[in-house]
């Protein structure tokens, strides 16, 4: 039985805890989020082999993967793919030439139907030189911009190396069991 749910773990679904104010405050230090791990195609239990394509990695959605780094998980939003053309002043993201603040206000930013809470309490941290971004990549940050170790300091990623989307907090302390779709 056991095997069967570290298999089913490995590869269908699992749940991530947040370990700092990275992506605040769209996600809370503690908070349990579940992640869906045939988002982007399934893979052989307890290995990295892809055995069924799934959608591409999007901007404005909540991914993990391993650091590129070090040895630890990352959850960060994917601000840009494959294409695009991205800077970053001040913790303004532009995408293609387009503001992505809501109203105005710097502490909400929507991209593609997702909404991020900008934490920029910090300031906006590292600005990005507009950039074109590579097929087969993408660009993560943080949303507490000036409070995140994201894309900006590792480089961009692999969009195969992401093996997880994270869709909702299912536990957040205070509250309980929740389930607040992101």
């Amino acid at each position: 039985m056991a095997v069967l749910v570290l298999a089913a773990r490995s590869s269908l679904a699992d749940h991530y805890v947040i370990p700092s104010e990275s992506m605040e405050y769209t996600l809370l230090v503690g908070d349990h989020v579940f992640v869906d791990k045939l988002a982007y195609g399934s893979r052989i239990p307890f290995t990295d082999w892809r055995v069924s394509p799934g959608e591409l990695p999007g901007r404005g959605q909540v991914v993990i993967f391993d650091s590129p780094e070090k040895s630890i998980r990352l959850i960060k939003r994917i601000v840009a793919v494959g294409g695009d053309v991205v800077s970053l002043r001040g913790g303004e993201l532009r995408v293609n030439g387009l503001g992505l603040r809501d109203r105005g206000r710097q502490d909400v930013a929507v991209q593609d139907g997702h909404m991020a809470l900008l934490n920029l309490r910090h300031g906006g941290g590292l600005d990005l030189s507009p950039m074109r971004i590579p097929s087969g990549k993408v660009l993560v940050l943080g949303d507490s911009r000036g409070n995140s170790r994201d894309g900006r300091y590792f480089g961009l990623i692999d969009s195969d190396i992401i093996y997880g989307k994270a869709t909702a907090v299912i536990y957040r302390r205070g509250e309980g069991l929740v389930w607040k779709d992101l």
